[in-house]
């Protein structure tokens, strides 16, 4: 199992505070394939480039789509890029990946909210095994699934609106994930800000404002140290999803406030 798999089948299993939107889980993903890979000897970090390394092949189908898909040159891909680009449409990626193993069983109402026909995931030792991750408060898998939210830890408790309390499906055109929608499309992050979510100290202090009270998940505190119960290349890995997370929420509320004013004109207000 990948941190990324188990990520994707907690985001299925758990009820949440509040719905999982495509967005923010399709980032979350991209970061945690990062850390399979970091874990795997297949990248390493030049500060907060990814670098491709020699390490063995990943048996992961989607591990190694990862892998193919890494820039060789230098100066590299910066983290916060990579998971702008590879984030598009990641999650649906892995939802159908685990339909093709399986991995559902009878259909839920709560929790993550798929399209008719849906379900949730069976029982296995997939599951049973993310499931124990999550309990255990491993450090990558509970600040990830806290940020976010399909764990009410602080990290990703920021205050919800109408964008945050609904799920989005990739092909909606409300999805940050629809090339259609430049407003909050992928193609627009840089808008909100340069460097998204590289892990500089920038990056980390806007991550710090999503953690809300600086709590964090799994024993770990989130401040001006990071997350230091992980080594420095997760640490930065982290802060670059928290980051990007936190511009892709800047997007969603200036997509919202900027139709409220279009409506605003046609109604004659």
């Amino acid at each position: 199992m990948t941190t990324a798999r188990d990520l994707m089948i907690t985001a299925m299993d758990v009820a949440p505070s509040r719905p999982v939107t495509q967005g923010d889980l399709s980032l979350a993903l991209a970061g945690a394939e990062v850390v399979d890979l970091l874990a795997a000897e297949a990248v390493t970090l030049d500060g907060d480039r990814i670098v491709p390394g020699l390490g063995p092949a990943t048996g992961d189908p989607l591990l190694a789509q990862a892998v193919s898909s890494l820039v060789r040159e230098a100066p590299y891909e910066l983290v916060g890029d990579w998971l702008w680009r590879r984030g598009r449409g990641l999650s649906a990626a892995y939802l159908a990946a685990l339909e093709a193993e399986g991995l559902f069983g009878r259909p839920r109402r709560r929790g993550l909210r798929f399209r008719a026909g849906r379900e949730a995931p069976a029982d296995s030792a997939d599951r049973r095994a993310a499931a124990e991750r999550l309990a255990s408060d491993e450090p990558v898998l509970a600040a990830l699934a806290s940020a976010v939210g399909i764990r009410d830890d602080g990290v990703g408790g920021g205050e919800e609106g109408p964008d945050r309390e609904k799920p989005v499906h990739p092909e909606s055109p409300e999805s940050p994930e629809n090339p259609e929608n430049p407003e909050t499309g992928y193609e627009g992050r840089h808008e909100t800000g340069s460097g998204a979510g590289t892990g500089s100290e920038g990056g980390r202090g806007t991550g710090g404002d999503r953690a809300g009270d600086g709590t964090g998940t799994g024993g770990l505190q989130e401040g001006s140290g990071g997350f230091p119960s992980v080594s420095d290349d997760v640490d930065t890995v982290l802060a670059a999803v928290l980051d990007a997370l936190t511009q892709l929420e800047a997007m969603r509320q200036r997509r919202s406030v900027e139709q409220a004013a279009f409506d605003n004109i046609w109604r004659g207000d």
